[in-house]
């Protein structure tokens, strides 16, 4: 019966892991495939927590796509149109909100 338990046991963390690696959302994804050397899958993770308490999907969506063009945020800090502006102010409380919950 331990063994039988035992055994469950490491299929369930199996497939947990599987699954959570298939489940990594947009900014998790970006975060891991970046070139920084802190990027680790826990804070990569923890980012992503963050993301999805802080950002919609489309804005999400947007802002991995600045983890492979740094360029493209000052384009967006710097443009004109209103939804840059209104993006801009939610990634900058996502920015300050994953670093006051993914850096300690």
């Amino acid at each position: 019966m331990n063994r039988i338990l035992t055994v469950m046991a490491c299929v369930v963390s199996l497939a947990m892991s599987a699954t959570s690696l298939a489940a990594a959302g947009t900014i998790e994804r970006a975060c891991i495939k970046s070139d920084r050397k802190a990027a680790t899958r826990s804070l990569c993770g923890c980012i992503q927590d963050v993301a999805d308490l802080t950002l919609t999907r489309s804005d999400q969506k947007l802002a991995a796509t600045l983890f492979r063009n740094p360029h493209k945020a000052q384009e967006i800090r710097q443009s004109d149109r209103r939804s840059h502006e209104k993006f801009w102010k939610r990634y900058k409380n996502f920015g300050a909100t994953a670093e006051a919950f993914c850096s300690r």
